[in-house]
């Protein structure tokens, strides 16, 4: 049975092999017919010439794989260092996190070894140890940026590093690859032979090895060719090559048979072997051409493939590398797949919905955000809501005539549509929204749900914010903030919160720099008939941006945790001051406002208390109404803290929130503020005035006194003596004024004071 197979593969000439040892046979019997020492010479010289092109082929061959297999390893590698997850292990010295990654890389990729060289000379491996000289090699190597890809001695085997740079722009180590150039990776090179050759990788410490003529050696086996080919590697005091041995007494030993054979027909012989050569190259250099060209055009990003010309060893490799083209094509059109859509609900993403909107000069990006969502998501899952976005997306894309709809955030859809106007846009979008809110079915349960819609087009050259998906998102924000069920994205109402990021870091130095200081609103008593009071205010002179809202700072400092060293200045500052106000012979309560976030922090109330303690300063701590609320049990011990300490606390902007009477009563105040938004209207509206005359009496009741804020007119003054308001505040009694104008004020005569209140 094999012998009947060898035939017929030496018959069919599928096997190179086949084809080449017919060729020479051939020509080695026309080298009989003329004499026998030609034919011996003949024989003998053909055998190295063959043994020195088949050697030659197999280096070359050999070449190719190694830097075909180096290439993909780098680009492996260079993806890995990319993603900067390895490098963040090493730097955070977690060795078993980055052996286990390592040792997942290695199996991943069938590497025998994966490393992570640091710059600092930190080391991390699996599958291979190598010792401190070969890592210093290594280092040395890597370090001059002249080898990345070469030959290693690690325990005196040879393995192929390929290396990659960690860490963009700043180098912080290498990642590499190890694979063992064992017996098994030179078995496969021999079988890529045409010829029986033996094939090892040497580490010798000569120099001048060159690629070049086979060369005639006895081993063992006797008369051998050697040929070597040299190879990269990281030792500059030694060279690596692959050495190729081939016996002679191989190739001479099946022609014995044929030199009766080929004498006779030596003509013959003549004739074969020219169309025999003619032929052989035809069909080796056509189909090798071919390959060699689909790879270059592989290079350049086209998905070709190699025709299949026969069935021998460079037809299976053309076979091959048609396969990996359609693989390396599937797999590229799956990472497409996965960076353009959402992997929980099959949506397009982000920056498929960007892509999108950017095709169209008229388009429109509607984000829907889905009301309530984390509530939705807690009650029903995580794997339920993914389901709900998708059966609403495909509810908003049925709505919107087909439009694909994306999934740009955890509870927010989008959608582009086309739109003449911000007006067409915004009618669309709320028709969409309000068609979309029927219930979903989930799991075999209605689902309720409420959507809300940002609409917005791209932004103007020169823009801070030109992306339709940012805008549409951040209108999506502004139709919640103001309750609405869609909104277009309002430039003005987004001012410039890059801007005003940066005021937080620059208000800290600007206390000490003494841009940040109090102006003091007089608080005028009616009993007294005299002002007895005033409120700290707190004002920020910005060097390039002029006068800052305290609105805008003194809110942005709550949302970013600085407010309490603002406070605590604040307070420091109006002691100070209350002082100097005592020494020019005012003695008068001084008013800080307090943040609602200060009533849950206990260290807080510790500085406070020891700070008018050692001062002996009269403050009066004013806080809002919805102060409490948040943590009223807490709060209300604070206050109760502050009253025990002697501060009075005052409840600032009564009734502009939801006032409780339920905290009013047990709150420990002494002051109770109404808000200006009653007063300004005191003068005009009967009911504002029944208002406040019921505040007035309520507070008086709980043993309160009442200071109405925001009196800007004499009937609203001479109104609220006659209700028995006991201080008044706003800017008919005065404006917030510095020190130095307040202290003007107070040492005016008497009498200006009493013309301006009357």
């Amino acid at each position: 049975m094999k012998v009947s197979a060898w035939v017929h593969r030496l018959l069919t000439f599928r096997n190179l092999r086949t084809r080449l040892t017919l060729l020479y046979m051939g020509l080695f019997g026309l080298a009989l017919i003329l004499s026998a020492i030609a034919v011996v010479t003949a024989v003998t010289n053909s055998a190295r010439h063959m043994a020195r092109d088949q050697m030659a082929a197999t280096g070359a061959v050999y070449g190719q794989l190694w830097e075909m297999r180096s290439a993909r390893l780098r680009q492996d590698a260079a993806v890995l260092a990319r993603d900067g997850g390895l490098g963040d292990a090493l730097a955070a010295e977690d060795e078993t996190r980055t052996r286990a990654a390592l040792e997942s890389l290695r199996l991943r990729h069938g590497v025998d070894g994966a490393l992570i060289l640091g710059v600092d000379g930190r080391v991390a491996s699996a599958g291979i140890n190598p010792d401190q000289a070969s890592l210093n090699l290594l280092f040395r190597g890597l370090a001059s940026g002249g080898t990345e890809t070469g030959v290693l001695a690690v325990g005196g085997q040879p393995f192929r590093m390929v290396a990659s740079p960690l860490g963009t722009p700043d180098l912080t180590g290498w990642i590499v690859f190890a694979e063992r150039l064992d017996a098994g990776e030179m078995r496969g090179l021999e079988r890529l032979s045409a010829i029986p050759l033996s094939a090892t990788v040497i580490l010798t410490p000569t120099s001048g090895t060159t690629d070049g003529p086979a060369a005639a050696v006895r081993t063992g086996e006797g008369p051998s060719m050697r040929f070597t080919r040299p190879l990269p590697g990281f030792d500059p005091a030694s060279h690596a090559a692959l050495l190729l041995t081939y016996p002679l007494n191989r190739v001479m030993s099946p022609y014995g048979t044929l030199f009766l054979w080929l004498t006779a027909i030596g003509g013959a012989g003549l004739a074969l072997l020219m169309g025999g050569a003619w032929a052989l190259s035809r069909g080796l250099t056509r189909p090798i051409t071919a390959l060699d060209e689909a790879v270059h055009r592989l290079q350049r990003g086209e998905y070709v493939e190699a025709p299949v010309t026969s069935g021998d060893e460079i037809g299976r490799l053309a076979a091959s590398f048609n396969a990996m083209v359609g693989d390396l094509k599937d797999r590229e059109a799956k990472l497409t797949h996965m960076a353009l859509h959402d992997q929980e609900t099959g949506l397009p993403n982000r920056l498929s919905l960007e892509r999108k909107a950017g095709a169209h000069a008229d388009a429109w990006v509607v984000l829907f955000g889905v009301d309530r969502f984390e509530v939705v998501r807690n009650a029903i899952g995580y794997d339920s809501m993914g389901r709900l976005l998708a059966s609403l997306g495909a509810r908003l894309s049925a709505l919107a005539d087909g439009a694909p709809m994306a999934r740009v955030g955890a509870g927010a859809l989008g959608l582009v549509i086309i739109a003449s106007n911000k007006a067409e846009a915004l009618e669309a979008a709320e028709s969409l929204a309000a068609a979309a809110q029927a219930p979903i079915n989930v799991n075999g349960a209605p689902v309720d749900i409420a959507l809300t819609a940002g609409v917005a087009g791209h932004g103007a050259a020169g823009s801070d914010l030109t992306s339709p998906v940012d805008r549409a998102a951040i209108a999506l924000d502004q139709a919640r903030a103001t309750r609405r069920s869609a909104a277009a994205f309002d430039e003005a109402a987004y001012g410039d919160p890059g801007g005003n990021l940066s005021l937080i870091s620059e208000l800290m130095t600007a206390l000490s720099d003494g841009e940040v200081a109090l102006a003091y609103q007089p608080k005028y008593d009616f009993r007294a008939q005299g002002i007895t009071g005033v409120e700290a205010l707190m004002r920020w002179t910005h060097p390039r941006r002029g006068v800052v809202s305290p609105d805008l700072f003194i809110g942005m400092a709550e949302e970013t945790g600085h407010i309490r060293p603002l406070t605590e200045w604040a307070i420091r500052r109006a002691i100070a001051d209350q002082k100097i106000l005592a020494a020019a012979g005012h003695a008068m309560t001084v008013s800080v406002n307090i943040s609602g976030r200060l009533l849950s922090d206990e260290s807080f109330a510790d500085f406070a208390v020891g700070e008018v303690a050692a001062s002996g300063a009269d403050l009066c701590f004013e806080i809002t109404e919805t102060a409490v609320m948040d943590n009223p049990e807490m709060a209300l011990g604070i206050v109760a803290r502050f009253a025990d300490a002697g501060i009075s606390v005052s409840l600032d902007d009564y009734g502009s929130g939801l006032s409780s009477l339920t905290y009013l009563k047990r709150i420990r105040a002494d002051e109770l503020k109404i808000d200006k938004s009653f007063i300004l209207g005191l003068d005009e509206s009967a009911r504002d005035g029944l208002l406040v005359k019921s505040t007035i009496d309520l507070a008086h009741g709980l043993g309160l006194k009442v200071t109405a804020e925001g009196v800007e007119t004499p009937t609203a003054l001479a109104l609220l003596r006659g209700m028995g308001c006991d201080m008044a505040q706003g800017y008919l009694i005065g404006r917030p004024v510095p020190m130095a104008g307040l202290l003007d004020r107070l040492d005016a005569p008497a009498q200006e004071t009493r013309a301006v209140v009357r």
